[in-house]
């Protein structure tokens, strides 16, 4: 039985913490639901670890959509929640619902996650008016990353963090059943934490959230173009993947691989007729 946005609420009642992780395709979504995952993101950090993309400006809705199908697939219990891309969900509100729409139907997620606070709360609250439950995104928002100046930590100033607080109670206002915060001051995650009813869910924001996210290539080690300094890799796959690679090149190239235990036989009589007409 899949997790719920209603068992995600209580967790944060319960004062359990959240765990969540990214997935982008069905076996390793299907290990990380073996481990128990409340929460499976389908993020358009896709776009940058699986297809190398600079940044997720470029990951459209058919991705996302081909993505979402893949990790459902490899899934049981976990609630999977679609990400929707820049400009999806910006222009008007018809747009979100047609397009949230399509994460529920084609994707067979069961949540969408959008970027923005006070600017996209009316869209939120449509979404969730129509039975669709929303992840709000607030602090640094990648698909925003040109306007932000980079990479960076977001409300170190009393300005910005006002800003994000209200960014905050309206997305709970509208309906959001969680919000992530993404690289936030630690002080400022604590005090969001605490004022909202909806679970915060942190990525480099501090250990005050109710729960962390992590992009599964950083956490495994498989993403070697750059490591943020909020994560953190639990193991370095890279390094598994670049021996079994190599050790796999030199024994085709000695010839030692395959050996007679990787073929299959069949009846010699065959062969003795094949030879026999040939």
């Amino acid at each position: 039985m899949r997790v719920t946005i209603g068992d995600i609420k209580e967790m944060k009642q319960r004062g359990e913490k959240i765990p969540m992780l990214t997935a982008y395709d069905y076996s390793t979504a299907k290990l990380i639901d073996e481990c128990e995952m409340p929460l499976i993101l389908v993020g358009d950090s896709l776009g940058m670890v699986i297809l190398g993309y600079e940044s997720t400006i470029p990951v459209t809705m058919d991705e996302m959509i081909h993505h979402t199908k893949a990790v459902v697939r490899g899934t049981q219990r976990a609630l999977v929640i679609g990400d929707m891309p820049f400009m999806t969900y910006h222009v008007c509100i018809d747009d979100a619902l047609r397009n949230a729409a399509r994460f529920i139907q084609e994707g067979g997620a069961q949540a969408v996650k959008l970027e923005g606070g006070e600017i996209v709360a009316d869209k939120v609250r449509r979404l969730v008016e129509c039975g669709i439950p929303v992840q709000g995104h607030i602090g640094l928002t990648p698909q925003s990353v040109h306007q932000l100046g980079g990479f960076k930590v977001v409300g170190k100033t009393p300005e910005a963090a006002v800003r994000m607080l209200n960014d905050a109670r309206a997305l709970e206002e509208a309906g959001a059943f969680s919000i992530v915060l993404e690289l936030v001051p630690a002080p400022l995650s604590k005090l969001i934490t605490e004022k909202v009813s909806v679970p915060t869910i942190g990525i480099g924001s501090g250990p005050d959230c109710d729960g962390q996210v992590q992009v599964v290539s950083d956490l495994l080690g498989l993403f070697t173009d750059f490591v943020p300094k909020h994560a953190q890799q639990f193991a370095k796959l890279c390094d598994s993947i670049r021996s079994a690679v190599a050790d796999y090149v030199a024994e085709v190239k000695a010839g030692s691989f395959p050996t007679s235990k990787h073929s299959y036989t069949m009846d010699q009589s065959v062969i003795t007729e094949l030879a026999r007409s040939s």
